[in-house]
This record gives C-alpha cells, structure tokens and sequence, in this order.
C-alpha cells in the first residue's frame, strides 16, 4: 500500500495550517477556523446553513463548529436565526460586519496560499494536485464513513 501522498497532505496541512493562522490573526485579528467559517457561509445560498451544514462544509470539526459560531456571534460577525423547517436547529448566518471582515481579510488569505502553497510548484503542478485531490473527494462524497473504532 503507497501512503507516501496520504502521508504528505498530512504534513503539509499540519505544516502550513498554523502559518496561515498566525498571518490571518496577525494582520486581521481573525483565526484561520474562523475565516474557513465565514468563507463557507459567504458561499452559501442567503449566506446561510444549518450547523449540521456547516459542520459538513467547514474544515473545522463537527464536534467544534457550534462553538466557532457561538464565538463568530460574540464578535457580531455571524447570527443564530430560527430553522422554521425545523424548530429543532437554526442557522448560523453571515451579519454584514462578517462579510466586511471576511472581505478584509481575503487578500492575506489568499496571498497566503501562493507564498506557502501553489507558489512552490510550477501551474501544472498545483493543477495536478487539485485534480486528484478533487477526484478523491468526489469519490468520498455521500459515502458513509465507518468509524475506526465503532465501540467508542
């Protein structure tokens, strides 16, 4: 079995996470979790998702993400509206002051990723590696992920 590509997303992602956090906090006062989330709900279809959504679209854990939305409402940054579909669950909303934050802090985001990500491979490089991290997810997506240890 290779896992040396496995191996090397696991690095890189442990490697560059921190760095792009610092940059983002440094400059912007923003935590890399907190920009993912606003990213995501920027994204979204009136700028919001239920937090079973969200935990699905962010990069921060499901077991996490409800407590980055309650930090993101502390700032004024994001909102808890009523599900009136579900009374159950509510959404997690961008207020404007998130979306201006988020704007503000795109650029060193974004300059982020080229100086310590695609700017170390050539065009076609990163163009491969998206393609087959792409095809990989593509593949995983709407699968059912067995637990490594299903007693827990």
């Amino acid at each position: 079995m290779d896992t040396e590509a496995w191996g090397m997303l696991l690095r890189v992602h442990a490697a560059l996470t921190p760095v792009l956090d610092q940059e983002l906090q440094a400059a912007h006062g923003l935590p890399l979790t907190w920009y993912d989330v606003l990213l995501e709900l920027n994204a979204a279809p009136a700028r919001r998702l239920t937090m079973s959504e969200l935990g699905a679209a962010a990069v921060v854990s499901r077991s996490r993400v409800s407590r980055v939305v309650d930090e993101l409402v502390r700032a004024g940054l994001v909102e808890r509206v009523a599900n009136p579909d579900d009374k159950r669950s509510a959404y997690a909303k961008l207020t404007p002051a998130g979306r201006t934050r988020l704007r503000a802090a795109a650029p060193t985001y974004l300059a982020g990723i080229e100086r310590h990500f695609t700017g170390r491979m050539t065009r076609a490089e990163a163009q491969t590696v998206a393609a087959a991290l792409g095809k990989v997810l593509r593949a995983h997506e709407g699968s059912t992920v067995i637990p490594l240890n299903p007693t827990r």
